[in-house]
């Protein structure tokens, strides 16, 4: 909880390393030793990128030689893909529990602005080139667009603005406070009855939003003892989705109980995220409407590591929630994945750690996923729910050159995606360990 939403973050961009760029229509050659140019299909062997202006040129069997002036980026010894996705994190906080309850007192928004900097350039150097921000009080609105003027370092951000639930919902930050500082803490998030969900809608809209985020159940970070159930009735689900799409706008879900993902899926909604609880009903809507289901499965490793530091990290009404969650985690994706839904992925990264979003992926195949399939649900069908397919998500001429490089074969070792070596982002070499 942030008390004000803020666009300061001119100091924090000071700090920001340059990326390396090629001179403007010069060309890039990259070699690669293995390419997975579209997740899904088979690898190639050896290849060649062709990248100019931040864009890929050509993709070609072999290693062709690059001309006079270009430059030649050898990864030859090293298996190529796709700019990784993460379709769920939170990069305005890397702390959590009543750490991060005293941090949004205690600390100004100009270390707010630091800190959401901070996160986004770990996810980058991870090999996460985009990522969907559902929701926050923090800078990461100013800090998307700082990203796409050139003037900040970090991942392409698709943004919520501020999450909508009713009030005592679980994005209701006033949970757990004293009551005579209510009307301190934003609030204007919330909305109770169809008409004023509209107008919460509207609101987000206004300050930028890309997507609009909400929550039909309780949550597991509630400082509540109010379940996981429903806590949005369908009128009010359903104006927010209609509303949302009227304005072009897609809908994540936060939904963790049967009846709120089933609610949420009648609505209309385009992907539910955790979908803890999901039943017979819900995987038939999920066939039936084509929604995402973005399983967020590493929230565990964080509440595993913060409870190992301190045992008293989260209230006892949150942490009876998270034993639940730590025990009935990837039940639902065990559920999905042989009905065929659809899968995005996705970390809730800030309740885990940023920068090691790839943890996501040895989740995901230790509860039933293939890693060619995890790998597709962080590139191509990633980018679809994020609207963004014609972009990102596969290596394709006339497509961003989003490009990463790990040493082994992540269809047979999924966790050699933790240990990313080579980073570009639109033909900007972020990282380069080799």
């Amino acid at each position: 909880m942030r008390f004000a939403l803020t666009a300061l973050l001119s100091a924090a961009l000071a700090t920001a390393a340059p990326a390396q760029a090629p001179a403007s229509g010069s060309e890039v050659f990259i070699h690669a030793g293995a390419l997975l140019d579209r997740p899904g299909e088979e690898p190639r062997g050896n290849a060649t990128l062709v990248v100019r202006d931040g864009r890929i040129v050509s993709v070609q069997d072999g290693f062709s030689q690059p001309p006079p002036g270009a430059t030649l980026i050898d990864l030859s010894d090293r298996f190529v893909l796709p700019g990784l996705i993460d379709s769920h994190v939170h990069l305005s906080s890397d702390r959590a529990g009543q750490e991060g309850l005293i941090a949004s007192f205690t600390e100004s928004e100009q270390m707010a602005a630091y800190e959401t900097l901070w996160n986004a350039q770990k996810t980058l150097q991870a090999g996460f080139t985009t990522v969907r921000n559902l929701g926050d009080e923090g800078a990461t609105l100013a800090l998307r667009d700082a990203i796409a003027r050139g003037w900040a370092t970090g991942p392409r951000i698709v943004d919520a603005a501020s999450s909508i639930s009713t009030t005592s919902g679980h994005m209701d930050s006033r949970l757990g406070i004293r009551e005579e500082l209510h009307e301190a803490i934003p609030h204007d998030n919330l909305c109770d009855g169809a008409d004023d969900c509209r107008k919460a809608v509207r609101r987000q809209i206004g300050r930028g939003a890309d997507v609009i985020k909400i929550a039909t159940t309780g949550g597991v970070n509630s400082r509540i003892g109010a379940g996981l159930g429903a806590q949005m009735f369908e009128d009010e689900a359903k104006a927010i989705v209609d509303t949302a799409h009227l304005y072009g706008k897609k809908v994540a879900v936060h939904a963790h109980g049967a009846d709120g993902i089933v609610l949420a899926l009648r609505a209309g909604a385009d992907s539910i995220e955790h979908g803890t609880l999901l039943d017979e009903e819900g995987i038939a809507l999920f066939k039936k409407t084509g929604a995402y289901y973005v399983p967020t499965l590493s929230t565990v490793n964080g509440y595993l590591e913060r409870i190992a530091a301190n045992p008293n990290a989260y209230p006892p009404e949150v942490r009876k929630k998270i034993d639940w969650r730590i025990g009935i985690t990837g039940k639902s994706l065990q559920k999905a994945v042989p009905a065929g839904v659809k899968i995005a992925f996705g970390t809730d990264a800030g309740v885990s750690k940023h920068g090691r979003n790839a943890d996501e992926f040895e989740l995901m195949v230790k509860h039933g996923m293939t890693p060619q399939a995890a790998i597709k649900a962080a590139t191509v069908n990633a980018a679809d729910l994020l609207g963004l397919a014609k972009e990102i998500g596969t290596l394709e001429p006339g497509k961003a050159a989003d490009i990463i490089a790990v040493s082994g074969n992540p269809l047979e070792d999924v966790t050699v995606l933790k240990q990313v070596g080579f980073v570009m982002k639109d033909g900007e070499v972020h990282k380069d360990a080799r």
